[in-house]
């Protein structure tokens, strides 16, 4: 077993402490950079960086970090959520580090959607129907993997398809 333990730390963001939801910074108590490049090959990270060795998901909504001694997960709901996520990495870079010997590791990063092109397709309307302020946040967070066209309740039908086409040549994790 390679990860044994982590303390975490739940906070809600500095930058805007009135956000409904919740982060979490999780110090891990063992260096795993040498099962980074199994668990990205394993898991699909969208983005992987060499140095410091780190790599991040995007999962269910969340911007995971995963780095060589931490772990930092974005827009939480509770604390137990954050256990929930913390104890299914620690089992998949067990997993990883277990079955390395079967793995390609990958240290590439997976394309991901262009905000430019979903913002082409939406209405601009800033309706916010949608719950976001603009529909350059929707965009934002459509190209994260947070949203999808079906939240876009004032797109054209055309539109629609067009984004949903689009978003489906990603996998978001």
């Amino acid at each position: 077993m390679l990860l044994e333990s982590y303390t975490k730390n739940i906070f809600r963001p500095e930058c805007n402490p009135s956000f409904e939801s919740l982060h979490c910074i999780a110090n891990l108590g063992q260096d795993v950079s040498a099962a980074l490049p199994y668990l990205n090959a394993e898991l699909g990270g969208t983005r992987y960086f060499k140095d410091p060795p780190a790599m991040m998901l995007h999962v269910h909504g969340k911007i995971i970090k995963v780095g060589a001694t931490e772990i930092a997960i974005n827009a939480l709901e509770d604390e137990a959520e954050a256990e929930k996520i913390l104890q299914w990495l620690k089992n998949e870079i067990n997993r990883v580090w277990e079955e390395k010997d079967t793995i390609t590791p990958s240290e590439e990063s997976r394309a991901k959607p262009q905000i430019f092109e979903i913002l082409k397709l939406l209405p601009k309307t800033n309706c916010r129907k949608c719950g976001q302020p603009t529909c350059m946040v929707f965009a934002a967070q459509a190209a994260e993997g947070g949203r999808g066209a079906e939240d876009c309740p004032e797109i054209d039908p055309e539109n629609r398809e067009k984004l949903e086409t689009y978003l489906a040549g990603f996998t978001f994790g």
